[in-house]
């Protein structure tokens, strides 16, 4: 008798599997969200420059410069960034970004990761021409929250500034600038 169990539940995994891959089958890949389409705007080559207001204690402030280029990963479901920058005092260093769409929550997602040890990670939302992007960012261990404004000036170009809070309300320019496609 426990040999017939053990083939009807044997029998009855394999039914289930078959089912399973069947449905799978019909419903075909993933597609990626319509949202997404938005995120063209940034791939192929950029480069950025402007001005950082805060930087290392005692330091005025300072020019910095960024050339980028950004392709779709396989699907089309995240756009992929790769930077050059030099960050003035700061010095020189290189970023891998994620640009991708989060349906469940409505927003777009960044998340980067740079040749000075730190990552990031944003969630965006879009507004007309204003992109807007905010992270917790954490500066001589004291958190603080971030807010990346993009405004999109033409399909090869826009303006953007980085802020920060300690309390979400009263924000300081910390870095502003401008990009043009290459």
């Amino acid at each position: 008798m426990l040999m017939k169990d053990r083939l009807r539940a044997v029998l009855k995994l394999l039914l289930s599997s078959l089912l399973v891959t069947a449905v799978y089958a019909q419903m075909g890949p993933p597609s990626p969200a319509p949202e997404l389409k938005k995120l063209q705007l940034f791939a192929g080559d950029w480069s950025a420059d402007g001005t950082m207001t805060m930087g290392p204690p005692g330091t005025a402030p300072s020019k910095w410069t960024r050339n980028s280029h950004a392709e779709w990963l396989d699907g089309n479901f995240f756009l992929v960034e790769h930077s050059v920058m030099d960050l003035g005092p700061m010095g020189k260093g290189t970023e891998l970004a994620v640009l991708g769409y989060d349906p469940e929550k409505n927003v777009y997602t960044y998340k980067a990761f740079n040749s000075m040890g730190q990552s990031e990670d944003s969630t965006g939302t879009v507004n007309g021409d204003i992109w807007t992007w905010l992270s917790e960012e954490h500066f001589g261990g004291a958190p603080m929250k971030g807010r990346y404004t993009m405004k999109v000036l033409s399909p090869t170009s826009y303006t953007m500034k980085f802020e920060l809070s300690q309390d979400g309300s009263s924000w300081t320019t910390a870095m502003e600038g401008k990009a043009a496609k290459k």
